[in-house]
Parts: C-alpha cells; sequence; structure tokens
C-alpha cells in the first residue's frame, strides 16, 4: 500500500521548513547585510545608538547567514602580486652578522679583526685581518649552520661558508633558498589574509599561483588602490640600537649600519645598527591604548625569546637611545632609563584614535616576509556586478518558467506537484548555501540554472514509470508505488554520476570553478530529496485525502 509513516512525514517537512527559514535572509539581504555588519562592529568596539538600530534591523532570533556575492556579482578588487622572494635571503644574512661576529670574536689571536665588507644582496661577505687563520675562522662559522627544515632538504645545512683570500663569503643554500621560497609564500597568504578578514571584507579570494606569485579578489572593495593599501602596508615594526642622529640625510652610514629618518620630527635622521634586537615577528599582542598623557598609542608584549632579548639588551643599554622602526622610518628613540623586563612597553607617537586601532590591527597580523610587486590591478565596479545578477535573474527566471510549463502540460496535476517540489528545490538550495557561507559568483548562477533543468529529471523518470505500471491495471495505489521503487536505482545512476563530476571539480578546480562545483553539487541532493521524498509525500496526502478510482499522468 501507498504508505508513508508519521515520523518521516515530520521528519521531510520539518527539513523543508528549516531550508526555507535558512534561506529566507536572502530575502532581504542589505537588510540582513547591515545588521551582521553592525553586530560585528558593537562586538569589535563597542555599540553605538546607530549600530544598535541597525542591528536591530533584523531579529536576532532569525537566522543571518547570507549568501555571499562573489567579485563578479558584488564588483570588487582584483590584485596579482609577486611576492620578493630574494628579499629574505638579504634579511637572513642581515640578521647572521652579529652571530658571526660574535662566534669570531673570542678566536682574535688566531683570525684577527673582523670587518662587515659590502656584499651581494643574499650573501654576507666578512674580511678577517689574519688570512693564516682562514680554516679556524671557516670551521667555526659552519658551526653556526643550522639543518635544512623541509622534506626536500633533509639531511642538508641551511648556509654555504667558502674562503676567498681574506674574505669569508656565506651564503644560503640552494635546499635552503627552496625552503625558504615555500615558508615566505605560506607566510605571505596568511598575513594577506588576516590583514583582509581583520578589516571585514567578505569571502576574499586569496590563491597562490606558480612559484612567486598570489592572486587576491576582494568582493565589495571600493578599488584596487585601497586594496593595495590593506595588503601594501608591511607593519615591519623593529628595535634598533642607535649609533648616532644627525639633520643629513646623506650622512655615510658605514658598513653595517643604515640611515632612516624620523617620522614626527622632520628634517632628522637616525644612523642606526641594521641588525635588529627584536622583531615584530617576536610580538604576540598589539593593542591601542593611551600613554601617560592621554594620547593614543599602541601597547605591546613580546614572546618569551623576544622578552629575554629585549630585556637583555635593556638591562646593558641604560642611558643609551633605543629606536623604534616602522616600515624604514624611526616613530620614537627614547633613552633607555632602566631594565625593562616583561617584555611589555608602549609605542607613542602622533598618532590619532585611528591610525592607533590601525597600526595594532598590522602589528598583530604580523609583517610581510618580503615585498610585493603588483604585476595586475582591476577594479570592477557594483554596477557590472549588478548587470551579471540582472541577467542571472532573467536565465533563472527563462528557464524556471519553461521548466514549469512543461511539467504542468505534460503530466498535468503530478506536474503540479512536481512544479512545488521544484520551487522548494531552489529554497533549500540557498539554504545549504547560506549555512555553510558559500560565494555566488557567475558560474554558480550557471550551476543553479543547469540544477533547475536537471531537477525534474527524477520526476520525469517517476512519472513515466508510473504511467507504464498504469497499463497493467493494477490499480493507482500500486502504480505509484511501482513507480517509485522501479525508478529509484536510474534516478540513483544519474545523479550519482553528477555528483563524482562535480566533486572532481571541486578538487581539481579552484574559484569560480569550485563555485559551480558547490552549487551543481548541492543542487543535485536537494533536487534527489524532493523528487524521491517531497514530490511522493504531497501525491501521497492527496491520494489519501481523494481516494481515486483512477489517476491521469
Amino acid at each position: 500500500m501507498l504508505q508513508i509513516d508519521l515520523w518521516k512525514r515530520v521528519l521531510i517537512w520539518a527539513l523543508v521548513v528549516a531550508g526555507l527559514v535558512l534561506a529566507s535572509p536572502n530575502l532581504f539581504y542589505s537588510r540582513v547585510e547591515q545588521h551582521n555588519d553592525a553586530v560585528k562592529a558593537i562586538e569589535a568596539s563597542g555599540a553605538t545608538p546607530e549600530r544598535e538600530a541597525q542591528a536591530a534591523a533584523w531579529p536576532s532570533w532569525m537566522p543571518s547567514n547570507l549568501v555571499n556575492l562573489g567579485l563578479d556579482l558584488r564588483g570588487g578588487a582584483h590584485l596579482l602580486a609577486e611576492v620578493k622572494v630574494a628579499d629574505v635571503y638579504k634579511a637572513r644574512m642581515d640578521a647572521l652578522w652579529p652571530d658571526l661576529r660574535d662566534v669570531l670574536r673570542p678566536e682574535r689571536e688566531t683570525v684577527g679583526t673582523v670587518r662587515l665588507q659590502p656584499s651581494q644582496p643574499g650573501e654576507l661577505r666578512v674580511r678577517i685581518s689574519n688570512p693564516e687563520g682562514m680554516t679556524r675562522a671557516l670551521e667555526l662559522v659552519r658551526g653556526l649552520a643550522q639543518p635544512v627544515v623541509s622534506l626536500t632538504g633533509a639531511g642538508t645545512s641551511d648556509i654555504e661558508v667558502a674562503g676567498q683570500g681574506s674574505d669569508i663569503v656565506v651564503t644560503l643554500s640552494e635546499a635552503e633558498q627552496r625552503a625558504t621560497d615555500e615558508r615566505t609564500m605560506q607566510q605571505s597568504l596568511e598575513i594577506i589574509r588576516r590583514r583582509i578578514d581583520e578589516v571585514g571584507t567578505r569571502e576574499p579570494t586569496i590563491q597562490r599561483q606558480g612559484t612567486d606569485r598570489i592572486l587576491i579578489q576582494v568582493p565589495g572593495v571600493g578599488s584596487a588602490a585601497e586594496l593595495k593599501d590593506i595588503i601594501g602596508t608591511t607593519a615591519q615594526l623593529t628595535f634598533q640600537p642607535v649609533v648616532s642622529r644627525t639633520s643629513d640625510a646623506e650622512t655615510s652610514a658605514g658598513v653595517g649600519n643604515e640611515v632612516l629618518p624620523s617620522l614626527d620630527e622632520q628634517g632628522t635622521y637616525y644612523v642606526l645598527e641594521t641588525a635588529p634586537v627584536v622583531t615584530g615577528e617576536e610580538l604576540v599582542d598589539a593593542q591601542p591604548s593611551f600613554d601617560q598623557n592621554g594620547r593614543p598609542a599602541v601597547s605591546f608584549r613580546f614572546n618569551p625569546s623576544g622578552a629575554r632579548k629585549f630585556g637583555d639588551y635593556t638591562a646593558a643599554n641604560i642611558g643609551n637611545p633605543f629606536a623604534i622602526v616602522l616600515d624604514e622610518e624611526v616613530i620614537s628613540a627614547p633613552v633607555i632609563q632602566s631594565h625593562i623586563a616583561g617584555g611589555s612597553g608602549i609605542i607613542t607617537g602622533n598618532f590619532t584614535v585611528e591610525e592607533a586601532t590601525n597600526l595594532a590591527v598590522l602589528l598583530r597580523a604580523g609583517a610581510l616576509p618580503a615585498g610585493m610587486d603588483f604585476l595586475e590591478e582591476r577594479t570592477i565596479g557594483p554596477e557590472l556586478g549588478q548587470d551579471s545578477i540582472e541577467a542571472g535573474k532573467l536565465a533563472t527566471g527563462v528557464a524556471f518558467a519553461l521548466v514549469l510549463a512543461f511539467m504542468f502540460f505534460t503530466y498535468g496535476l503530478f506536474g503540479v506537484f512536481a512544479n512545488v517540489a521544484l520551487i522548494l528545490n531552489i529554497g533549500l538550495m540557498f539554504g545549504m548555501l547560506s549555512l555553510i557561507g558559500a560565494t555566488l559568483t557567475l558560474p554558480g548562477i550557471a550551476g543553479i540554472v543547469l540544477t533547475v533543468g536537471m531537477a525534474v529529471d527524477a520526476n520525469v523518470l517517476i512519472f513515466e514509470r508510473i504511467r507504464e505500471e498504469l497499463k497493467t491495471a493494477r490499480g493507482p495505489a500500486r502504480a505509484i508505488e511501482l513507480g517509485y521503487e522501479k525508478a529509484l536505482s536510474a534516478i540513483v545512476d544519474a545523479n550519482l554520476t553528477t555528483i563524482i563530476t562535480a566533486v572532481i571539480l571541486y578538487v581539481m578546480g579552484s574559484g569560480p570553478v569550485r563555485g559551480f562545483a558547490i552549487t551543481l553539487g548541492l543542487g543535485i541532493v536537494t533536487s534527489v530529496f524532493t523528487a524521491i521524498w517531497v514530490t511522493r509525500l504531497m501525491i501521497v496526502i492527496w491520494f489519501e485525502r481523494r481516494r481515486p478510482r483512477t489517476i491521469e499522468v
């Protein structure tokens, strides 16, 4: 007999209602979007009357997840950046100089004096005054080598040391360069993602392309220049010893030193040691705050390693100035008054509250390990995205109307049941997209249009099978039951192959291809559910009430 248990009926309608409720925020997109933005702003920096009004525009007990609109629908910015990985080689060599100097200093009687020489980028060249001690010097410097931390470089050292006359030349090994490149790219990807997430943009696309390039697409950003401002600020914080102070930008710094301008004092320059005592990489927290005079500032805290180095240096250099450098500008150069233990401090300057907040965000996100060249930049206006949305709506609407008309004129009342299930199918699809926070792009809209056409395939198989069973005069109830049972294998086979295709597209593809795969895969799941269970339940309910002796499919 044609029967469905009560618990199954309750479960089917509960799933349908849950899917429609999850999809409902998309009918009030701008209102819910403002509500979500206001809630995030209140959590981040406190409530204001305006934010509270925007947050109240959507009931807090209702779902507020939306289907995010991709770059091609919402408008936004597109950048292709090339990471200058060679910068990291130079930084590594600069940081190695103090260790090399300290390891050779106790052997002065053997190697003589040690002087840093002008070096090519990516190498460290040091001259010893006693060439006869070169063998001992090379032995000591090679002791600084560390094993390469990578699968491909296992068993090799990170540096190569060679003697050239009176010079010791240190370079990164080839295995270490490959490992460094990989770490640099991964770190750049993570930092860019954290910076973009901090400013509240939605569903950015941040992907590695090739060996040293990063693709960045951010919907909702006004221009590529705005996106570059978010990403391009390196926020490289260092604490460096001060050699001297001058008003001449052309002052000769000397080997191992550099001349940097003061941020607050125009015309003032500082000669600093290139090798920093502590870097921003050793920060564990940075928060906007106020100094003792009530001016905006940024408080910071180091990890144990940074705290130890910071404390040791301040204890040994009381009375000497100490420069705080941000992006190659000296923002402060206070004199060390006492031993600073605990690894905490405060950065003061002529900051506004907004500048202090942004600086804290950048410091928390971390410094980019290397500079970037922007090879390609595009701004996609929201009007282009709106045109895409309207075109997508038109295509979906036309496909939807034609399918509804075909099903009604071909299968009559049973076609109406299929049409209701198709409408519910679209709602369930958007509910699932909202639940997982998926991003909808133009290919995604194509996946929805394709799903509309494919959604009735299962119903067509079922209805045609019911027609065949009616010809054997088994009675309408038995014909409907057999129609569903015998069409099930064909429905599963047809949709399983499509699901496999969607999975392959998702795994092997990227960006828009993945968006198409997600909408296609979810559409198949919801269409099979509505065809096998929802239409069957509607037919059962209708049959129980009417008890027809004959049916026309």
